[in-house]
């Protein structure tokens, strides 16, 4: 968040990007970067911006009727107060007139996490004769990072997750050789049960799937198309949740073979794995090293180990997403060069997801997924102990 205590970091940062400025924007949420930062709540209907100078004071452009939400504004900063498009108009070219200033950009679309800013906001502040760059590294270092506390609720829900998807798994096995053998939409009630009685909440999901129907890696089981888990199914279980309503997700995949599985199916599993494992090397050698790595280079390293097994076409999704303290899919660095063209770096402090995939339509899917924080000299996996073979249930 931006407050006075975090001003001078922020304000190295951007002297240390090359900019005047850092102008964050919001308009009814579709910023949710500049409204987290600036801890605005309550009604905003109308376009808020507030300009933190490389050096200098920070000041606010409020509406007039929209005075509650910035209650968390610093007294001691400044706050103009507007009602016309021209006196809107007139405080951009005041303040930002012929200067360079970061906002949530990404030219191209390259990064569409980042690119919250609407291309005419972009216009209006290029039409007073302001540059526009891109404010990624500064989202990744100020908004994105985890602090102690998010480390904590992180680690204990991860362990969670992992005794339950076991749990879950190690249960579809027994009742698949059994007079009632449970559905995927039945599993999934079970997971939910065991959330709300470890007290943990999560927006939606899981998502169990057999056979097939793993294929899709966004597939939901429902009542209303019941998919029976039987012997030679691969299941796969893809859970999410967090501490009550404040702590950060922790999000895992993990994979079971209902009795023994086939060649085939154990020569996708490896593949996964040793993707995942060829990832999380890259990130901890680096960490160590305190050399920088890009997520994009994390993607890459774990997509060459599929492609080198003769499984690219069905590896269609990034290798990771990022994890910030707010949302389960953040706005931190992904790993990613498949999808978006993912430069930023993975700094102490953010969160990800490592998660590359096989997808045979029709047929089989496959995924392997833990979390990873950043710290100086270290990358750390969460769950402590994850999944390293096929489990056979």
């Amino acid at each position: 968040m931006l407050t006075p205590e975090t001003l001078p970091a922020v304000q190295r940062a951007l002297a240390d990007a090359g900019v005047d400025g850092w102008l964050l924007y919001d308009f009814r949420g579709t910023n949710p970067i500049a409204a987290g930062l600036l801890r605005l709540e309550g009604m905003t209907s109308r376009r808020a911006f507030a300009y933190v100078p490389t050096r200098g004071t920070p000041v606010a452009l409020t509406h007039a009727i929209e005075q509650g939400p910035w209650r968390h504004w610093p007294s001691a900063w400044a706050r103009e107060v507007y009602s016309s498009w021209r006196s809107l108009e007139e405080f951009l070219a005041r303040h930002i007139s012929g200067k360079k200033v970061a906002m949530e950009y990404s030219a191209g679309d390259a990064v569409p996490y980042l690119d919250r800013v609407p291309a005419g906001v972009i216009d209006m502040v290029r039409a007073t004769g302001a540059t526009v760059a891109s404010s990624g590294e500064l989202v990744t270092r100020f908004y994105a990072v985890w602090d102690a506390d998010h480390i904590a609720t992180h680690a204990r829900a991860a362990e969670v997750i992992a005794d339950i998807a076991r749990e879950a798994l190690a249960l579809a096995g027994e009742r698949a050789r059994g007079a009632e053998p449970l559905a995927e939409h039945d599993v999934k009630a079970w997971i939910l049960d065991r959330f709300r009685r470890a007290g943990l909440t999560t927006d939606h999901g899981p998502n169990v799937s057999a056979a097939e129907n793993a294929a899709n890696p966004h597939y939901e089981p429902t009542s209303d198309a019941p998919r029976i888990i039987r012997p030679g199914d691969i299941v796969l279980i893809d859970l999410w949740a967090r501490e009550g309503d404040t702590g950060v997700y922790a999000d895992q995949t993990w994979m079971a073979s209902i009795g023994k599985p086939s060649d085939e199916a154990s020569e996708i599993w490896k593949a996964v794995r040793d993707a995942r494992d060829a990832a999380i090397d890259l990130v901890g050698s680096r960490a160590k090293a305190n050399s920088p790595v890009r997520g994009a280079d994390v993607d890459d390293a774990a997509r060459q180990v599929i492609e080198s097994r003769g499984y690219g076409q069905y590896f269609t999704h990034r290798t990771g997403h990022s994890i910030d303290p707010r949302d389960l899919h953040g706005s931190g660095p992904h790993l990613d060069n498949l999808e978006t063209r993912e430069e930023r770096l993975l700094v102490p402090g953010v969160a990800f997801s490592i998660e590359p995939g096989i997808y045979i339509p029709g047929k089989i899917g496959m995924r392997s997924e833990v979390n990873v924080y950043m710290t100086p000299g270290e990358a750390v996996v969460t769950p402590r102990e994850y999944q390293t073979e096929l489990l056979i249930v």
